[in-house]
């Protein structure tokens, strides 16, 4: 298996944002107040160009397997940044590549510095959350930031 980690160019928008939309029709959490009908999902590229973010994508024999990244969200305290838009194709999952992006985007993470990652979820991602948990992401009682994301309603930090 010949997987690439690379960061998000232009050409990936289109193929990166139906992934996305594949992925939460797969979870049934295709709602309001999500990536889902958020209008950036299919302009990922453009959104990473801001200072203190990274987009990590996995691809294999040029398919799309999955991304993960770093935003820093505004309203998050300072020196906090959030891991978003974290996700694998079906057929990628089990395999240690989700663990792999989440380790790039915290190294992107402490290359700019910041001291806390923050993420929001959903219960139905369970196994997600577990590789949070391993990771050392705790849970917390309530959102930090303004992801505009109202629908998630798992909300984790991660102290580096």
């Amino acid at each position: 298996m010949a997987i690439q980690i690379r960061k998000i160019e232009e050409q990936d928008d289109k193929e990166l944002a139906a992934l996305i939309r594949v992925i939460f029709r797969e979870f049934k959490i295709d709602k309001p107040g999500t990536v889902y009908t958020d209008p950036t999902t299919d302009h990922l590229s453009e959104v990473f160009k801001k200072e203190g973010s990274d987009y990590w994508l996995a691809e294999e024999d040029g398919v799309l397997l999955g991304g993960c990244g770093i935003f820093p969200t505004e309203g998050l305290p300072d020196g906090c940044v959030e891991l978003v838009k974290f996700y694998l194709s079906a057929e990628a999952r089990g395999k240690g590549l989700g663990k792999l992006l989440m380790q790039k985007s915290i190294e992107s993470a402490q290359h700019y510095g910041y001291n806390e990652v923050y993420l929001e979820s959903f219960p139905e991602l369970s196994t997600a959350i577990g590789m949070y948990e391993k990771a050392g992401f705790k849970k917390l009682e309530q959102p930090l930031g303004n992801s505009g994301h109202f629908a998630c309603n798992v909300w984790m930090l991660l102290v580096l």
